[in-house]
């Protein structure tokens, strides 16, 4: 099977998602809710999962009232293999299909080499980088029956690309994993019309790191995570340079592109 020539469609309709069913891991606070607001915005009906299942709720609510898509949300831990091919069930029973899989929970971790123990490095693993392989496995599986196609859009970070920092051990490790998984998926699937996408994004400002904009600059740079400051271009990014970019990648506008990468980290990594 040979993905569609889109060359003659009109950019409104690349962009578009009208018709289309996503679900995004990890999306009820920060990279995920502004992922989930912006595939609702192009159309698509949007399921949120997230182990924080009030805020979940609150979050798909809130969405569907903006933007007048249909977004539901339902309990999902990235830990736990049974909870997640419970929510690609739940995907298929409430929205009958699916077709854009985002993978963005992930479990950070900071704690130095020799003092960072087998439990957290598996933990870490297992959330970051097993979550994502079994998630991503069983949306496509789902894909395959389907017979339509799809994409799945893998949330690595600029760790997956690069040792970014002392202590970051576990978590460079995961999301190099999930680098090479994106790859080796997009070679597996594209017979099915599968396109698998990475995005790599740097330091954004979420609801949970927006204290790091009241720190002094002298901590942050104690800190050592590159662009925790500032980046080439002037600027820490926010939750929504990622969606952007995300909402790219599962659009039409990439119809050619599965196995990459792409950074969004403000020129960082140059």
């Amino acid at each position: 099977m040979a993905v569609r020539d889109v060359s003659a469609q009109a950019l409104s309709d690349l962009i578009s998602l009208k018709g289309r069913n996503a679900v995004i891991t990890g999306a009820a606070w920060g990279l995920g809710r502004a992922t989930a607001f912006r595939l609702a915005e192009a159309g698509a009906s949007v399921l949120i999962g997230d182990i924080d299942t009030e805020k979940a709720a609150a979050t798909a609510a809130e969405i569907a009232e903006k933007t007048g898509a249909r977004v539901i949300s339902a309990h999902s831990d990235a830990g736990d293999s049974a909870s997640i091919i419970g929510l690609v069930d739940t995907a298929v029973r409430e929205l009958g299909s699916i077709d854009i899989w985002v993978n963005n929970a992930g479990l950070p971790s900071s704690v130095p080499l020799f003092d960072l123990s087998e439990e957290e490095f598996d933990k870490v693993v297992a959330i970051t980088l097993k979550g994502t392989f079994v998630g991503a496995r069983e949306a496509a599986r789902r894909m395959v029956e389907a017979g339509r196609g799809g994409t799945i859009v893998n949330v690595a970070s600029l760790a997956g690309l690069l040792g970014i920092s002392a202590g970051q051990a576990a978590y460079v490790a995961a999301k190099h994993g999930v680098v090479g998984l994106t790859k080796q998926m997009a070679i597996e699937l594209g017979k099915h019309d599968i396109r698998v996408m990475g995005i790599a994004p740097g330091v954004c400002l979420t609801e949970k790191t927006a204290f790091l904009a009241d720190m002094p600059a002298e901590q942050l740079k104690a800190i050592g995570i590159p662009g925790i400051d500032t980046s080439r271009l002037g600027r820490v990014g926010t939750a929504d340079d990622v969606a952007r970019v995300i909402l790219f990648c599962a659009s039409d506008m990439a119809m050619f592109m599965t196995g990459s990468t792409l950074p969004v980290d403000g020129g960082i990594a140059a």
